[in-house]
């Protein structure tokens, strides 16, 4: 089976109802599919759902219009410390593990100055670009020198290290973002992005747009008995099964629409081997994974045969949320949406509103 045969797609999240902001008239229609229609509905019976693709309406950046010019030169302190003046923001490099800085300077409306991408950055308007790390979190020094970029933006998720020291004194500007992969941090990382680019104006826009949208699907998430929800990492070709659990970022997805991070509760830290004893005690109601994982392993029907996953109650309800790679862990400017669709998915199994 493949990753999206035998699925519902979760409804597109950006629909409109009259008199009603745009959020709630999504979540109160969707939960109606599953249960009473009030957006502080109990969650879904799992038994009554099945596998659903979490979805968000638009797979592309929303950038700021008009674009701002940036006003340079701008002297940043780096993450790492490190004073750096910014001349040129011509031919930007943004990079890192989850693709949000390239997410950020999209949405800034400086898209058309990018130069490059790393593996995660996935999104139409970014898809054509070369990518400078093509071992997914390692950067290719020779692949950067010949895109002869104006400036580079990254955090500690890429490296070597000697790889960024090296590009550094080859005279490109290097500037280091925290890299925090939780929801309070996005507004940071978009000012910090915003201030080298010479467009900190633009970023508090931007900042007041995301964070809008981020409340707004906080707020439409039903309340009432919380679904325990598993995340698992899986790359299947490779061997590799992971659990998430507190720090790992699918905690704070999970927690934003109202749900408990199972391996969080179980005691789990950043991810940790999945096995099966683990995961039947952490008894998931739903468990999420990423698109590219579940169909690494065979999809649905795959994931189910992996030890322990048909023994918890989210394996034998079937209740198995996915969702993009590019969208799900990315916490960037698209995460008000995410968090939406995710909820959608979760509360009203993927039935139209």
């Amino acid at each position: 089976m493949t990753a999206t045969a035998g699925r519902r797609r979760a409804a597109p999240t950006a629909a409109r109802r009259p008199c009603l902001p745009a959020v709630l008239a999504l979540l109160v229609g969707a939960v109606a599919a599953c249960s009473t229609p009030s957006t502080n509905a109990a969650p879904a019976d799992p038994a009554a759902c099945g596998p659903v693709t979490a979805a968000i309406d638009s797979t592309d950046v929303t950038a700021l219009r008009p674009a701002p010019t940036p006003t340079l030169p701008a002297t940043v302190t780096s993450a790492d410390g490190v004073a750096v003046t910014v001349t040129d923001a011509g031919r930007i490099l943004p990079v890192n593990l989850s693709g949000s800085i390239a997410e950020t300077v999209f949405a800034l409306g400086l898209g058309g100055n990018v130069i490059g991408r790393d593996t995660s950055t996935t999104f139409p308007s970014a898809a054509h670009l070369p990518v400078v790390t093509p071992a997914g979190h390692d950067l290719s020094a020779e692949a950067v020198l010949a895109l002869n970029p104006s400036v580079l933006l990254a955090d500690d998720t890429i490296g070597p290290p000697e790889a960024l020291r090296q590009l550094r004194a080859s005279g490109i500007p290097v500037v280091m973002v925290e890299a925090e992969q939780t929801l309070a941090a996005v507004p940071g990382q978009i000012r910090a992005v915003a201030a080298t680019l010479g467009v900190a104006a633009a970023g508090e826009q931007l900042v007041a747009r995301v964070e809008g949208e981020i409340a707004a699907a906080r707020r439409a998430a039903p309340q009432g008995s919380a679904p325990r929800i598993a995340f698992l990492y899986l790359r299947g070709t490779a061997g590799v099964y992971l659990i998430g659990g507190r720090g790992a970022g699918s905690d704070a997805m999970i927690e934003a629409i109202g749900g408990v991070d199972a391996g969080s509760a179980a005691g789990l830290t950043k991810f940790r081997p999945l096995t099966s004893e683990g995961l039947i005690n952490a008894a998931p109601d739903v468990i999420l994974v990423m698109s590219a994982g579940l169909a690494s392993v065979g999809g649905v029907e795959g994931l189910l045969k992996l030890p322990g996953v048909a023994q918890t109650p989210a394996g034998a309800a079937r209740r198995i949320v996915d969702m993009d790679d590019g969208v799900l862990l990315t916490f960037g400017t698209r995460s008000g949406p995410a968090v939406q669709a995710l909820a959608s998915a979760v509360y009203s199994c993927g039935k139209p509103s």
